[in-house]
């Protein structure tokens, strides 16, 4: 991985970091996951900076995150390594390789650094619902909301959020206070009922305040709303054989905030401006990224993390894509 600025300001990605048991016809491997550092490793591998801010424990799963991060040039934010024990996801797999998950964790909000000192806060999935850490999630997005950019991924997961009626304000007020913000349909489901149309859920997201909704909607591809623009744009997956799901949507976001960082949509103040009066045209190219990363992680075992030179494969096979 390099940088391509060694002095630019870091992404910080706030929330989970844990260990996946990933189980398939009743055998199981266990892999380093969790949203927010998938989100992270994404990044570096495509030449960003990068924090994870999480909460794990001093014991043999947490030594596993700090050299999985560390093998993937994340920074880690002091004080991450002060849980009782490392959280574990139970990812079960399907016939079609779709997880579904059951969860052993603890979470809480490490010291966290200036908000002058990062690039871009991202967050979303358990982090931003489960208590105590929740509220810490909340007032490190206000802080950031008023200085630069914010993305968020609600990342649904009923076996902790429980319900929607419990979750949804929450959640919609992340909404309020993010630029960026990528959903699933599966999500919108879940917290708006499987009759409520993706589109009318966008516009109401929308009117609550970001730039930019993405909903992903997998073999259909992604919807994609502007602020700034009247009509929806449909965007295409990319087509592969599909291993697994796992990572996913993390790999989804982290190509989309790698472009948008690119384009100086997301990055600071004047960034956040920009986004806001964007056009399709301005911001087709981080979509197309997004989809590539995704498609490439989906091609994969596991949240495969794709670099600079896996796209630009991609792109030289499909030059529409850039």
């Amino acid at each position: 991985m390099a940088v391509t600025d060694p002095d630019a300001a870091p992404v910080l990605c706030l929330g989970e970091a844990l260990i996946d048991v990933v189980i398939r016809d009743d055998e199981s491997e266990e892999h380093v996951g969790g949203s927010p550092l998938n989100v992270a490793c994404v990044l570096t591998e495509l030449d960003h900076p990068a924090l994870i801010g999480a909460w794990w424990g001093k014991d043999q799963r947490g030594a596993m995150i700090e050299e999985f991060a560390r093998a993937h040039h994340v920074g880690i934010v002091p004080g991450s390594d002060a849980a009782e024990r490392t959280t574990v996801a139970y990812a079960r797999l399907d016939e079609q390789g779709r997880a579904t998950y059951e969860f052993d964790l603890l979470w809480d909000v490490p010291p966290l650094p200036n908000p002058a000192s990062l690039a871009h806060l991202h967050t979303g999935s358990i982090a931003a619902t489960l208590e105590p850490g929740g509220t810490g999630v909340l007032k490190a997005v206000k802080d950031m909301a008023i200085r630069g950019t914010v993305s968020y991924d609600p990342n649904v997961r009923p076996s902790i959020m429980e319900s929607p009626e419990k979750v949804l304000p929450r959640i919609e007020e992340l909404v309020s206070l993010s630029d960026v913000v990528k959903a699933s349909d599966e999500d919108l489901a879940w917290l708006y009922g499987e009759d409520t149309p993706v589109e009318e859920i966008i516009r109401k997201w929308l009117a609550l305040g970001p730039g930019l909704v993405v909903v992903t909607r997998g073999p259909w591809g992604a919807y994609a709303r502007l602020a700034s623009e009247r009509d929806m744009l449909v965007i295409d997956p990319l087509n592969v054989e599909v291993a697994d799901t796992v990572g996913a949507g993390d790999s989804f976001m982290g190509g989309l905030i790698s472009g948008l960082l690119d384009a100086g949509l997301l990055g600071n103040a004047e960034a956040k401006a920009r986004l806001r009066h964007a056009t399709w045209n301005q911001i087709r190219s981080a979509l197309h990224r997004a989809t590539i990363t995704s498609g490439l992680t989906v091609s994969h075992p596991g949240a495969h993390a794709p670099t600079r030179a896996d796209i630009d494969e991609v792109l030289k096979a499909d030059p529409h894509l850039a």
